[in-house]
């Protein structure tokens, strides 16, 4: 008669793995705080009174001063698409520190390869225990997959219920649910820099039509070589839109494709070392 008493192979121990807390309140709170602060520096750092040798005394939320002392200042007058453009860079240099603290981390310490190394002269020798501590040492997301696994694999190694495969199945499973906790991680934000990579450029675009408008606008109700001048500076200070906006876009791209890049190069590590328990497993224990 069985003994009843014994644990089923399907309630042999819950995941290791254990879902990441904390919400995403940066990704809720930092654009509208850089928005904002992108305004704060356009209308108050850019359009300073004692910037402009005509300034305007009405003030409010969008003066109309005039005659900008500096190369700089004149960027307060490509408009109110502006303090947006200002803002967009301010959210991609914000979550470009927050991806490289966050990919930093995941990345742990030391060389994947060199880690997978050991893990594997551990496992060759049966000492699992030495192997999850190499994963305490690592720090890294590689690290805490493989540390799951390798409970799960301790685990089926005095397990006498299932056969070998069933057991392999089990660490894999273990594997899947401990790296789908830990991919989310490393993408989550990401969306913000892609997203103004696109979208910066055409709103510099969009800056630079509205002040060429502006511009023509003043050369057809003047006409002379005054509105000829007028015109001139008006469109270079248009440009300050698309300048901002394909800066921006540029930085954007650029961050987005290094830390897709390094994401990548840690899954990789991951894969690699969910095949590495897994056959492992096979061949020591049939």
């Amino acid at each position: 008669m069985a003994d009843l008493t014994k644990p089923t192979a399907t309630a042999a121990s819950k995941t290791a793995a254990q879902p990441k807390k904390g919400g995403n309140l940066i990704a809720t709170l930092a654009p509208i705080a850089c928005i904002v602060a992108g305004y704060v520096i356009w209308r108050f750092v850019l359009g300073n009174a004692s910037n402009f040798t005509n300034p305007d005394p009405s003030g409010g939320f969008w003066p109309s001063h005039k005659g900008p002392k500096g190369t700089f200042t004149k960027m307060y007058e490509g408009g109110i698409i502006v303090p947006i453009l200002i803002g967009s860079l301010l959210v991609v240099l914000t979550f470009v520190v927050e991806r490289l603290l966050t990919v930093a981390k995941a990345a742990g310490t030391g060389s994947n390869t060199e880690f997978i190394r050991k893990v594997q002269f551990h496992l060759a020798n049966k000492e699992v225990d030495k192997a999850i501590a190499e994963c305490d040492k690592q720090k890294g997301s590689v690290g805490n997959v493989m540390k799951s696994g390798l409970k799960k694999y301790k685990e089926m190694i005095s397990n006498t219920e299932l056969d070998t495969d069933q057991k392999v199945l089990n660490i894999q499973k273990e594997i899947e649910e401990a790296t789908a906790l830990e991919l989310p991680m490393l993408e989550k934000n990401l969306v913000f820099l892609s997203t103004i990579a696109s979208v910066a450029t055409l709103l510099g675009l969009f800056g630079t039509v509205l002040g060429m408008i502006r511009s023509f606008s003043k050369l057809g109700e003047e006409g002379g070589g005054e509105a000829a001048r007028e015109l001139s500076q008006g469109i270079s200070e248009a440009l300050y839109n698309t300048a901002l906006g394909i800066g921006t876009s540029a930085i954007a791209i650029i961050m987005y494709n290094v830390f897709t890049t390094r994401i990548d190069g840690i899954t990789y590590g991951i894969d690699e070392s969910g095949f590495t328990l897994t056959q492992s497993f096979a061949a020591n224990y049939k």
